[in-house]
């Protein structure tokens, strides 16, 4: 294992050891308090341009299940094709696994699909911090790296630290942004190109190029990186792809088509239901698909409002929900057929709620667990939820047609909304788990029924 060092945004530094892929990446440090399903995590695009902090302290002895595909194109195990965290950080990595699904280390795991991983973390100290300050920016750095940039400074300026802040306005023409773009790819006041490190300074230069282009959070649309490319039809055990280039009057005859050409039976009594994909887990398709309706799985800006659909559906996604203002808007578009069923989950909540006018707030540091309790309004039925979210729906911001539908016991925060005359609703916690607590699935039966 080599040494890694954590560095947050305010200074603050961890160090410890790196047992997955060996490279460096940046992004917003969040913390699960979650005891399992560390699989599931990894993969939930939600996740996306994270740095994934468990605060259990033994990851990785039930290891990783086998991925596989079913006959629908959904994993079977994970919760996306493929990791979508930036790295996890952990306390205590368990090397050695147990568990009759699995057939690979999580580090094995971590190294196929090029995800860092660290280990030796004082994960409470650093949940404090975060707790403290909230969620902050940070960046894995390897030690030898971090090494050779400071003998590199010592050597070049010996420790005269205002010969170096000199050399780097005069290098780098007083742009902070260029300095630390420098500095964090190893190299800190050498120009590149006249670095002593030769070789190695290009590489660790180029390297953090990529690196710093997702390290203002906030600014990047992580939603068009996960979400489908092409429209994605689910009917069944089947699946199939249609190109959004294509006319609505075609994509309409192929959708009607597909059941007779997968020989599914009273199709006609089938329910369409429109998915707007911000980054879906594949346990909502899941639960979709298991109460018998067809998903028709589009692009988060595609307009879908010319397609024949019976319901609509506003999947969970990554970033700031403010990125996807398109996607808001086709809702809006959506919502003047005052009959039709819309249902909403984590990202899907706050864009429903942005379609109606209400306005969005960033969380001091999130809520991410399988343990947080929300009581639906106006009863006394208090349900145990998982939950992955930075943002919230603002309450007072809602119009007077809109009122609260789940409200978080621990802090008061919004977990829900619904219409009071039209069929729409939406939870900002997962109701189809995966992992976590089943107790609200309901709300999937609770759409079907609408539609």
């Amino acid at each position: 294992m080599r040494n890694v060092t954590l560095i947050l945004d305010d200074g603050t530094r961890f160090r410890g050891q790196s047992f997955g892929y060996e490279k460096p990446v940046a992004g917003e440090v969040v913390f699960n308090t979650a005891m399992t399903g560390y699989p599931e995590s990894l993969t939930d695009p939600s996740y996306a341009g994270q740095l994934m902090t468990l605060t259990y302290p033994l990851v990785g002895n039930y290891g990783v299940p086998p991925f596989t595909i079913e006959g629908n194109g959904l994993a079977t195990f994970m919760e996306s094709e493929k990791i979508h965290a930036e790295a996890i950080i952990v306390s205590d990595y368990s090397e050695n696994y147990s568990h009759w699904n699995a057939v690979e280390s999580l580090a094995d795991w971590l190294k196929r699909e090029h995800v860092p991983g660290i280990t030796g973390i004082d994960t409470r100290e650093l949940t404090k911090v975060l707790r403290e300050h909230g969620v902050m920016m940070g960046r894995i750095v390897f030690d030898d790296n971090e090494e050779l940039r400071m003998k590199n400074e010592e050597s070049t300026f010996g420790g005269n630290e205002e010969l170096r802040m000199k050399n780097e306005e005069s290098t780098f023409g007083g742009n902070e942004e260029l300095r630390m773009k420098n500095e964090e790819s190893g190299c800190a006041a050498v120009p590149h190109g006249n670095s002593s490190f030769g070789g190695e300074a290009d590489i660790l230069h180029s390297s953090f190029s990529v690196l710093h282009s997702s390290f203002n959070y906030g600014e990047v649309n992580y939603v068009d990186r996960v979400s489908c490319k092409d429209i994605i039809v689910y009917a069944g055990d089947k699946s199939y792809s249609l190109a959004t280039v294509l006319p609505k009057e075609e994509l309409n005859a192929s959708i009607a088509q597909l059941d007779s050409s997968f020989f599914i039976p009273h199709s006609s009594l089938r329910k369409k239901v429109v998915l707007v994909d911000c980054g879906v887990k594949t346990n909502i398709l899941r639960c979709l698909l298991r109460r018998g309706v067809e998903v028709i799985r589009v692009p988060w800006d595609y307009d879908f409002n010319l397609l024949q659909f019976d319901g609509l559906f506003i999947s969970n996604g990554p970033g700031d929900p403010d990125t996807c203002d398109a996607a808001v808007q086709n809702i809006r578009k959506a919502m003047a057929n005052e009959k039709l069923p819309i249902f909403g989950i984590c990202m899907g909540n706050q864009l429903l709620s942005k379609a109606g006018g209400a306005k969005i707030y960033k969380l001091k540091y999130g809520h991410r667990s399988h343990n947080q309790p929300v009581r639906m309004v106006g009863t006394e039925r208090c349900f145990i939820t998982s939950q992955n979210h930075g943002y919230a729906v603002d309450n007072n911001t809602l119009g007077a047609d809109w009122e609260p539908l789940f409200v978080n016991m621990n802090d008061g925060s919004n977990e829900g909304i619904r219409h009071k005359r039209n069929p729409w609703f939406s939870a900002q916690f997962h109701p189809e788990a995966a992992s976590g607590p089943t107790d609200t699935e309901f709300l999937f039966d609770e759409f079907v029924k609408l539609l």
